[in-house]
Parts: C-alpha cells; sequence; structure tokens
C-alpha cells in the first residue's frame, strides 16, 4: 500500500513494526521513521494496518503512538480489521487532538495490496473520507462510504463472517465427497455450475486441490475476524450459531499449527478427522 503512495509521487514517512520493512521501503522514496509519534509529525494524512485491536491501540494513543505526534487537521485511516468498540475509543482520542479519524477497512488481501485493487469500507466523517479519497485511490478501487464511526468495521466483519462460512461449508462438503468417492475434481465441477457456485471457493479450490497454503490470508487473522463479528453480535443480542462453529474450527486450526498459513487450510482438520484428503 506504501509502495503505491510513494509510486504516485507523494512525499510518504514510513514506520513498520519490523524496522527493516521501512528502511528496505525507504530506498524507493519516503522517509523511515523510528516510531508512529515521528509519521504523524510528518504527515497530514496517516494510512495503517495491523493485526488486531491491541496493536492498533498500541500505534496510536499509546506512548510514541500516533497520537503524540498528530497534527490538527491531519485524517488518520485505520485499515485493519479490529473491534468496532476500540476503533470508537481511538477516534475519539484523536477527536480531542482536533484530528480526523476513520474507521477504513480493506479487502482483497495481499494481491489487492500489490496492484492496488483493494475495496475500502469507511466509517467516519464524510467530509473527511472525501478529503482522502485522493490518496485512497491510489491503494484502491471500489469503495463503500458505510456511515458513522465503527460501520465500515461492522461491513467488514460481515463479509469476513460469510466467508468463513462459505468456507466451512466447502470444506465439510469436500471432505463428505471425497470419503464418499466422489473424485475432488468432479465434485468441483458440479459445484461450478450449479446454483452453489462461489467466487470465493473458485479461487480458492485451485488451491487446496493442488494442496498449496501459502498464505493470502492467514488462518489466525480469520479466526480473529470471526471472533470479533461474534463480540459485535453478543453486544446486540445477535444469535450467530453456524458462525460460532465455524469460530471453533479456525481456532482447531490454529491450535493445529495452521495458523500462519492460507485459512482455506482449515480443511486440514476435517480431513484428519475423516482420514480422507480432498486432492487433485
Amino acid at each position: 500500500m506504501a509502495q503505491h503512495l510513494i509510486a504516485a509521487g507523494h512525499k510518504v514517512a514510513l514506520w513498520s513494526h519490523t524496522s527493516a520493512k521501512a528502511d528496505e521501503l525507504a530506498k524507493s522514496g519516503g522517509v523511515a521513521c523510528k516510531t508512529p509519534r515521528e509519521v504523524a509529525e510528518r504527515a497530514e494524512y496517516i494510512f495503517y494496518c495491523v493485526g488486531d485491536s491491541a496493536m492498533a491501540r498500541r500505534i496510536t494513543i499509546e506512548k510514541d503512538g500516533l497520537i503524540d505526534g498528530v497534527r490538527a487537521g491531519a485524517v488518520i485511516a485505520d485499515c485493519s480489521t479490529i473491534s468496532p468498540r476500540i476503533s470508537k475509543e481511538i477516534g475519539a482520542a484523536f477527536a480531542q487532538k482536533n484530528a480526523h479519524f476513520l474507521d477504513a477497512p480493506c479487502t482483497g488481501s495481499k494481491p489487492g495490496a500489490e496492484k492496488g485493487t483493494l475495496t475500502f469500507m469507511i466509517g467516519g466523517e464524510q467530509s473527511a473520507f472525501d478529503r482522502a479519497k485522493p490518496y485512497f485511490d491510489t491503494m484502491g478501487k471500489v469503495f463503500y462510504y458505510c456511515g458513522a464511526a465503527g460501520q465500515g468495521l461492522q461491513a467488514k466483519l460481515t463479509q469476513n463472517l460469510i466467508l468463513a462460512n462459505i468456507m466451512q461449508a466447502f470444506a465439510e462438503g469436500m471432505v463428505l465427497a471425497a470419503k464418499g468417492g466422489v473424485a475432488p475434481q468432479l465434485m468441483l465441477d458440479i459445484l461450478d455450475n450449479s446454483a452453489a457456485k462461489s467466487g470465493l471457493i473458485s479461487y480458492k479450490a485451485p488451491f487446496i486441490m493442488a494442496r498449496d497454503f501459502k498464505t493470502n490470508f492467514a488462518t489466525k487473522w480469520m479466526a480473529k475476524d470471526v471472533g470479533l463479528a461474534l463480540e459485535s453480535a453478543k453486544a446486540m443480542d445477535v444469535p450467530l450459531p453456524a458462525t460460532a462453529l465455524t469460530e471453533q474450527m479456525l481456532r482447531a486450526a490454529v491450535a493445529r499449527g495452521f495458523g500462519e498459513d492460507d485459512f482455506c487450510s482449515t480443511i486440514r482438520v476435517l480431513e484428519e478427522w475423516a482420514g480422507v484428503e480432498v486432492r487433485k
């Protein structure tokens, strides 16, 4: 994402928890900073993407975080998928500094980030988003303004909830078919030519069939996001029975050692239980 901003000719201040990443990127332009605070001191528009709510809090409102150096009028966009509740707390802290905060989670995984084709779901002040839109345009192609603070995250959690449940259903069905003697490729062709056809499955199935679980979106992060969806649902008294089971299967995959692999690797848990593999 930062590479696209640099390539577009913007002056970019860079920080990463792994400083070598920022140092390497600075060779192609931009300035490597030692702390998030230094980034905020240099920037009018700030975008960050981290793993979870604790990381977001740490780089924003804790010591040497963005808030310690933020300029009045600056726009801060959190492109991570974190708790809507925590996001609102962070946003309120920036508001006290007369800065504008957007929850702007993105989807598209690693390929979308590399190609600059991410989809963003934005919550917060419409005017702040409008100001930051030219920079978002450099990193993504599709943008949905979802409403007030936290609603971009609510949309993103809904999307990942559906993705995770689709993948769980696919894994169960394919393991059942393979155990019953139906060739996996045949079963996949049947799905592709039926009402069960899914864009997610069409993309992920070839990786599963080839036993290629390299990470586009890690199992541990999907488990985190589904957990956040359940947390949000609990706060609003919304029952999500299928999602609760999907979360347990994701956590089983993490416990099995698949946390760093792509989330389609959760099928291996079912395969081990059933004593069968879904492969070409």
